[in-house]
């Protein structure tokens, strides 16, 4: 059996419950790559785990904040994702369930920090130069989906 990692992160009992958020400022979306494993060096939306005794929305403006100085406020959720990774023995290496939110964008340009590299700002249907995490592309086109819908 293989023991889980002191933060619970590596080999968990459960799925973790995490958060992202797709906030929007002009058309664009905010972007910043992954400085930690998984996907290291990667572009994704801004999140983290969940607190207990927080809600899914202050968690994901918490660590919107937390990660890249930006401040925004949530207009809808979007979407799960689900993301496992499996060991060489199909173990369960990682297991996060995360809820996506989509935000409009209130201050602060993005900043890199501990948890956060490169920051861009980009149009959803432009992402093809960006190497992005698994789900992305497709977070965004419904975030993006969903807030032409708010505003029509």
């Amino acid at each position: 059996m293989t023991a889980s990692s002191p933060d619970g992160r590596l080999y968990p009992a459960r799925p973790l419950l995490a958060v992202s958020i797709a906030v929007f400022r002009a058309g664009e979306v905010l972007l910043a790559t992954r400085v930690n494993p998984p996907y290291a060096g990667l572009y994704s939306l801004p999140g983290g785990l969940v607190e207990a005794g927080e809600t899914l929305e202050a968690a994901a403006l918490r660590e919107l904040f937390e990660e890249v100085g930006v401040t925004a406020r949530v207009v809808a959720f979007n979407r799960h994702v689900q993301s496992i990774e499996r060991d060489a023995d199909g173990r369960t290496r990682r297991h996060f369930v995360i809820a996506s939110f989509v935000g409009d964008w209130i201050s602060g340009e993005g900043t890199p920090g501990p948890e956060a590299g490169k920051i861009v700002w980009a149009r959803p249907e432009r992402l093809a130069g960006l190497a992005c995490t698994p789900f992305t592309e497709e977070v965004l086109s419904r975030a993006a989906a969903l807030r032409a819908a708010r505003d029509a």
